[in-house]
């Protein structure tokens, strides 16, 4: 990077200008691929207290490889999540700590992998990983700067997740109170009478509470 500094400047101007999960993700990517000058990187959410998945990748092999540590039980990812703050491996074919996963990433062509735990104050996002098929590819520097993108990341994701949860929210309360307003006209009852016909339906017929308010405004008509 030409001046360091500008650019994790504009780089924070950017995470944190966007509303959408998935477009700060998509910016996250972006400024990996520059600061650490690699060949592909990818983003793994933590969902709860062990399950991951891929958010995003640069690359199909990314989501190919973050799946294979799912699978095997083993990787730098999941001991990043688990208990590191980031790991390096200098090379995958010489690798002997996570030995299936390492075999099956060298046969894949990628040599070299800089993971780094995504978090804020109170919560664990996931990882940022960034990958290149050239051996010792990571040093330290290219690990502190990635610890500097990864912390901006999982501060905007955080903001992020927070807004969407927020909107649908909204939205789904707007959903049922039409649904509501439906039952109450057609069959002359109030408020909690229509609500608790909504939630008796729901858990009847194992439907999301959205959903059901959904098709009663598409359809007039509580399926039977």
């Amino acid at each position: 990077m030409n001046d360091p500094l500008e650019e994790f400047a504009q780089m924070a101007l950017e995470l944190h200008g966007h509303d959408s999960v998935t477009e700060t993700v998509d910016r996250v990517l972006e400024h990996a691929l520059k600061a650490v000058s690699c060949g592909y990187a990818g983003v793994m959410f933590l969902h709860g207290k062990s399950r991951v998945e891929t958010a995003a990748a640069t690359h199909p092999l990314v989501a190919e490889l973050d799946q294979l540590q799912v699978e095997c039980g083993e990787g730098p990812d999941l001991d990043v999540l688990e208990d590191r703050f980031s790991l390096i491996v200098a090379d995958a074919e010489s690798e002997r700590r996570w030995p299936t996963w390492a075999a099956a990433v060298a046969a894949a062509g990628i040599r070299s992998l800089l993971s780094v735990r995504m978090y804020t104050s109170s919560t664990t996002i996931g990882t940022l990983n960034l990958y290149d098929d050239q051996p010792h590819k990571f040093d330290v520097a290219d690990q502190e700067i990635a610890h500097v993108l990864a912390r901006h990341a999982a501060v905007a994701l955080s903001t992020a997740m927070k807004t969407e949860n927020l909107w649908q929210a909204i939205d789904s309360r707007k959903l049922v109170g039409q649904a509501q307003g439906i039952l109450m006209e057609r069959y002359q009852l109030n408020g909690d009478q229509a609500f608790a016909v909504l939630m008796r339906y729901s858990q009847d017929k194992n439907i999301k509470l959205r959903a059901v308010a959904e098709m009663l405004i598409e359809t007039r008509n509580l399926p039977r």
